[in-house]
């Protein structure tokens, strides 16, 4: 998933802490001890851990030819060029990151270092009475209008970011409000940064240092710097923003004076992820972040051109590829048979399944000029749990959620096919590689289903649990004459739609050992192929067990039998057509028994239901309703199915009887708790780009389905999943992403900062949309933030994340892939993993000089995994 900008809402900011809002980029016993909440870890730090290495295609400058342009794609022309206000998105950190001063950059393992280009130095020179920052400045340094860089556009940005000028449209703060006074040091060139109070992260300040120009007043703040910027200082200039066309220009600065750009322009060019493939087809763009399924083409493609299969042969893969014999003797004799309405329905689904393989073919050769450069991306996904309501609001539910995933699995899901390391995150607040890391999930504890359900045997969620009532209990004195909460409870009228609300109680419930442990028998499938069980999805059909192999779309629907591709034969007649149907019945029933299946005799629309079954599909009968959706026992495969197809059960002939339904053991039956069944809410995002979160988001059910817990899901569109949703709260379980940061003490303590009660009774959560934290957690992020001893800082971070991982408000799953679709020449470009880009060195390699391969490291693999390996989404062998 696309990172969201953040909402505004009822996310409010508390006064006086300080304000950072972070781009959003998808648990042991009950009691634990101190020793594990002290920051014990379970491994060891970032340097033992396995990271992915950049894959951006190094080469030396003299290898590079001057000039060129290198049109680059961005998800949309930034809304603003501001990067401190709430709307600013990637492309405008892009721009800034090309233009602008950054007085310290990323490394390679995501510390901050500092940026020659703009410091001869950066130190604390004095901590007592105060801490003091001495910066010297570049001698060369200037604006690009010859102003240099000092002091007064220092000043500027402090008092423009301290929030102590409410005229100030900012979204964050931290750090600034710190401050105590800026001054000149002994020359233009050095600048005095004086503490009010000890600040860790003072190396995050200044970057990107904007012009007094642009942060001298609260015009050219707020308004001013959204469409233009007065002066830039970095290796390339703003030259134009194009909203029409949708480009956004640098040029090559020529007061530059460090080393100078060898690229002569880079141009972003707005294009969505979804389109990008096409527009790389159609060489509209030299490099541009892809999701998974583009660079699968794109490694298809570059298989087909070494082959020599591009452009000379039918393609074995895209629309039309899977068509069998007896699909292609159908749609031959629909198309030329005796119903007119039929053949001319049919003719005109092959025409247009035609032109969707000629157009699919011509993309393909067009990406066959690419090359997919792939590493980890600094942001990870999490599943969140929503503990303000609900039976998430119990921390013993929330940690069984946390123990009954297999995070390793999760992350094997996305990482794995990928050729990326697929470990499992361990740690909230740094990535595999920083100084920070550790992982400390050994507070929460590793995947166990036992213990999953007995966490909810002790909170009171118990098999059979929804169909027993709460008990009256006698009381004695004034007791007697109050109202009874549970009983007022269970005289409210139930909703049509669970509401994830189910199961809200004050009390604790135990159930004996015998209970929990009887439904720890209850184990997840060891198929990889998600199953229907213990899943309704709101307002949609496709539930994850769906999986129809993939078809070509023919007018805005998937491709029906009529839709395929035959021979084009000379037409013939009524009775050709009727013998080549008949023909095509034999085939399908060889293939039956290749299958093992029985044959039977069936009509032809028997044959539609039959190949729904075969896609893992329910009949439409056992679709219908969430209850019985989630209610029914799992199907296992018949003998002879194949394995990622599991049929529901062989065909009789009408009129047969069902079979009665099997006996429903404890460890297959609900959990519920005073009448209620436990279910959870799980919100996922339904765009193109959400492929690899909904699939995860699928297995996660298998896993809660396997420990009792029944979900709902509820896809929604990207625009509204955190607008409506996520920053609402309303859901339970939801998946979405983090980016990484250099300084968690700062940047990640309005995640899991405790949520505080606003005057009109609602929750000012900051951004933690998981609405869990505790005091504690929120101490320990403020004495590493003023701290500045860096290995005692680390330390308390460490310390923090333990109790993040105790509170079980969000479980970190895996640190996103980064997949760059870039042209063979291009060098120092493409997936740069934790490190921060360096413009000026981007551009084209000379030819027939020597450097890195035009498919460097990661690519070559990928490619050679799909060559040799199975096509993960489709289960054919190629």
């Amino acid at each position: 998933m696309a990172q969201v900008g953040v909402p505004r809402g009822r996310t409010g900011f508390r006064s006086p802490r300080s304000r950072t809002l972070r781009s959003v980029a998808t648990l042991g016993s009950a009691v634990l001890t101190l020793s594990v909440l002290a920051g014990c870890s379970s491994g060891g730090e970032g340097d033992d851990q396995p990271t992915a290495a950049q894959d951006d295609a190094p080469a030396a400058r003299d290898k590079i030819t001057d000039g060129g342009s290198l049109r680059w794609a961005v998800d949309a022309v930034p809304t603003t060029l501001n990067t401190f206000q709430a709307d600013a998105d990637g492309a405008t950190a892009r721009i800034a990151g090309a233009v602008l001063p950054a007085l310290h950059t990323l490394d390679e393992r995501g510390r901050p270092k500092l940026n020659p280009d703009y410091l001869e130095s950066a130190e604390i020179v004095e901590t007592e009475p105060r801490q003091v920052v001495l910066y010297k400045l570049h001698q060369q340094a200037v604006w690009s209008n010859g102003r240099e860089i000092g002091a007064p556009d220092f000043v500027a940005q402090w008092r423009a970011l301290s929030g102590r000028n409410t005229a100030y449209w900012t979204a964050r703060n931290a750090g600034y409000e710190r401050i105590e006074k800026i001054e000149r040091g002994k020359n233009d060139l050095e600048v005095r940064v004086t503490f009010a109070k000890p600040y860790a992260d003072w190396r995050a300040l200044f970057t990107p240092l904007y012009p007094k120009e642009v942060m001298g007043s609260p015009d050219s703040f707020n308004d001013g710097a959204r469409t233009a910027l007065k002066a830039t200082a970095g290796p390339f200039t703003l030259k134009s923003v194009d909203r029409d066309s949708g480009h956004v220009t640098l040029a090559r600065n020529p007061r530059w004076w460090g080393r100078t750009a060898k690229l002569d322009s880079i141009v972003l060019t707005a294009v969505p992820r979804a389109e990008r493939a096409a527009a790389l087809a159609a060489g509209k763009l030299d490099l541009a972040d892809v999701d998974r399924s583009a660079a699968e083409r794109i490694a298809l493609a570059v298989r087909d051109a070494r082959s020599g299969h591009a452009g000379t042969k039918a393609l074995t893969h895209g629309p039309g590829a899977g068509i069998t014999p007896a699909a292609a003797l159908k749609s031959w004799a629909l198309a030329y048979g005796s119903d007119e309405e039929k053949a001319a329905e049919a003719q005109a689904a092959r025409e247009q399944n035609q032109e969707a393989v000629e157009r699919y073919a011509r993309e393909q050769k067009g990406l066959g000029r690419f090359v997919v450069r792939k590493s980890l991306e600094p942001a990870y996904t999490q599943l969140s749990l929503n503990g303000e309501t609900g039976p998430l609001s119990d921390e013993r539910v929330r940690r069984a959620v946390a123990r009954a995933l297999d995070r390793k699995e999760l992350a094997e899901v996305v990482l794995k096919p990928l050729g990326l390391p697929a470990q499992p995150l361990g740690s909230h607040l740094a990535l595999a590689g920083q100084a920070a890391y550790a992982d400390s999930s050994d507070a929460l504890g590793a995947q166990d289903t036992k213990e999953a359900q007995a966490l909810l045997a002790d909170a009171g969620w118990v098999p059979g649990g929804a169909l027993k009532k709460p008990q009256a209990k006698t009381k004695a004195g004034s007791e007697a004459l109050k109202p009874d909460a549970a009983s007022e409870d269970t005289e409210k009228p139930e909703k049509t739609e669970q509401s994830g609300e189910a199961g809200k109680t004050g009390e604790k419930k135990k159930s004996d050992d015998k209970t929990a442990r009887g439904a720890a028998k209850h184990g997840a499938a060891d198929d990889d192929v998600p199953t229907n069980d213990g899943l309704y999805i709101v307002g949609e059909d496709d539930k994850p067990g769906d999986r129809r192999p993939a078809a070509a779309l023919v007018g805005g629907r998937p491709a029906r039998p009529a839709d395929v591709l035959a021979p084009a034969l000379a037409a013939g007649t009524a009775f050709q057509s009727a013998a080549l149907l008949r023909q095509a019945e034999a085939l399908d029933l060889v293939i039956d028994r290749e299958a093992g299946a029985e044959p039977e005799s069936r009509t032809r629309a028997d044959s539609d239901t039959r190949a729904d079954s075969h896609a893992g599909t329910r009949p439409a009968s056992q679709d219908k309703g969430g209850a019985q959706a989630q209610t029914e026992p799992r199907t296992e495969p018949q003998a002879g199915a194949h394995p990622a197809h599991p049929v529901a059960g062989a065909y009789a002939p009408r009129g047969t009887a069902a079979p009665a339904p099997a006996a429903v053991d404890g460890a297959n039956q609900a959990l519920g708790k005073d009448g209620k069944p436990l279910s959870l809410r799980f919100v996922l995002p339904s765009g193109p780009g959400s492929e690899s979160l909904r699939a995860v988001g699928d297995r996660i059910v298998r896993m809660l389905d396997a420990v009792g817990i029944r979900t709902e899901v509820t896809k929604v569109p990207d625009d509204s999943f955190f607008k409506d949703h996520i920053a609402s709260g309303d859901y339970d379980l939801a998946l979405y992403s983090w980016p990484a940061t250099a300084y968690p003490a700062t940047d990640a303590r309005p995640i899991y900062a405790k949520p505080e009660p606003a005057s009109d009774g609602s929750l000012i959560v900051e951004q933690n949309y998981a609405r869990v934290g505790t005091d504690r957690i929120d101490q320990l992020f403020d004495q590493a933030a003023a701290t500045l001893d860096e290995d005692e800082a680390r330390d308390l971070v460490r310390q923090a994340d333990a109790r993040i991982w105790a509170a079980a408000g969000s479980i970190p799953l895996y640190q996103r892939p980064q997949l760059v679709a870039a042209k063979p020449d291009i060098v120092n470009a493409g997936a740069w993993g934790l490190a921060a880009p360096r413009y000026q060195d981007i551009g084209y390699k000379k030819p027939g000089s020597s450097g890195p391969d035009k498919e460097s490291g990661g690519t070559k693999g990928n490619n050679e995994n799909r060559e040799t390996g199975e096509n993960r989404e489709t289960g054919e062998r190629r």
